[in-house]
């Protein structure tokens, strides 16, 4: 499958090849295109189901800002991986630093929460991303963050 640009696109098989994230932290449901070396558009389809939603909050459930961050940082580690054909291999892409964080409008159930991450810096296992999250178009949180790929811990 690919877009119109040519780039290709993943269903959640593809996903879950990629991520080693499982539920209930899984929160990439599909890319829905991916140029490698530069950027991925990504998707998270927000349900009701989520536990999150049970204590944040009951009575007017809202997905954590964090939360969204970390499906951005989930759509980089796909786009990292690919970019450097380490699917398969065991590496682990961690969390260096979170910067210029902004929360600009709610995401509730129901949504399908729009996941646009590019590369702003790439050095030999350290790279820095700029992130978007949007829904129909309308800003919900806006990140820069740095990640590097790593073999995971030892047991």
């Amino acid at each position: 499958m690919s877009d119109a640009g040519g780039t290709a696109a993943y269903d959640i098989r593809k996903v879950l090849k990629a991520l080693p994230h499982r539920y209930p932290l899984l929160l990439v449901d599909r890319v829905k295109s991916i140029e490698l070396g530069e950027r991925i558009h990504a998707v998270k389809a927000v349900t009701f189901n989520e536990e999150f939603f049970q204590g944040h909050f009951p009575g007017a459930p809202i997905m954590p800002g964090v939360l969204q961050i970390e499906a951005m940082a989930q759509a980089a580690a796909i786009l990292g991986i690919e970019t450097l054909q380490l699917a398969g291999t065991g590496k682990l892409v961690y969390f260096m630093g979170i910067e210029n964080a902004k929360f600009r409008s709610p995401v509730t159930p129901g949504c399908l929460l729009d996941l646009e991450v590019a590369f702003l810096q790439k050095r030999s296992r350290v790279y820095k991303f700029k992130g978007r999250a949007s829904v129909e178009g309308k800003t919900t949180c806006e990140v820069e963050f740095t990640a590097m790929i790593a073999d995971p811990p030892a047991d």
